[in-house]
């Protein structure tokens, strides 16, 4: 299954609710909305700086990622940034690929 990185980073909403539920409830909810979409929570924690939020979940494809993305942007209460992770033998397998592409200007 696809894995992603979710990056967030709470309003001032969304702090006061995680100051009133904490964060082991917060990565429960996250947990049973990564398990909605049919996908799975592998790790949450919460940082300082740009982001409150580091989230990896494992999740069926393109679409559940972007169903998560914008139930939980929809809130108000947190933005997000969802990145796709991209293991080092895909990696592999798309440095074997031909491309066909000419560069602006050439």
């Amino acid at each position: 299954m696809p894995k992603y990185l979710i990056t967030a980073s709470y309003t001032a909403q969304g702090v006061k609710g995680l100051l009133k539920d904490g964060g082991t409830s917060r990565r429960a909810v996250v947990q049973r909305a990564a398990e909605s979409v049919g996908g799975k929570l592998e790790s949450l924690y919460f940082a300082f700086g740009d982001h409150d939020a580091i989230v990896i979940c494992d999740l069926p494809d393109n679409a559940a990622a972007t169903a998560l993305s914008l139930t939980i942007s929809a809130t108000g209460s947190v933005r997000l940034t969802t990145t796709p992770l991209i293991t080092a033998e895909e990696v592999d397998a798309a440095a074997k690929k031909s491309v066909s592409y000419r560069a602006p200007g050439a």
